[in-house]
């Protein structure tokens, strides 16, 4: 995670179900849905403005560790989060063994 991300307090909006960082008057955000004793991230989106400033990758870490946390599983149907977790495979400790994609990590 690029230095300017990493005292930017990550927001669990649950009235959107989606976790949000804001930079620089944007927000990222990854939207989910709890299945079980996992979430489900479904989207993650970025507005034009933060692309390329690793805001996407920021995120996406400071969710995985809130879920780690939490003690809880991610089932990461949204194909960035999935991309992330192939090139990072130490985060496939996150997804739940139970989720139909598994094995294409």
């Amino acid at each position: 995670m690029k230095p300017e991300f990493e005292n930017i307090e990550l927001i669990e909006n649950t009235a959107e179900s989606r976790f949000e960082l804001p930079f620089n008057g944007h927000i990222a955000f990854i939207t989910y849905e709890q299945e079980g004793n996992a979430l489900a991230l479904t989207h993650t989106i970025a507005p034009d403005e933060l692309k390329g400033t690793g805001a996407a990758q920021a995120l996406v870490e400071k969710v995985f560790a809130k879920v780690e946390a939490s003690g809880k599983k991610i089932h990461p149907y949204c194909p960035y989060i999935f991309a992330y977790i192939r090139k990072h495979p130490e985060w496939k400790r996150l997804v739940d063994p139970a989720f139909s994609g598994y094995n294409g990590l």
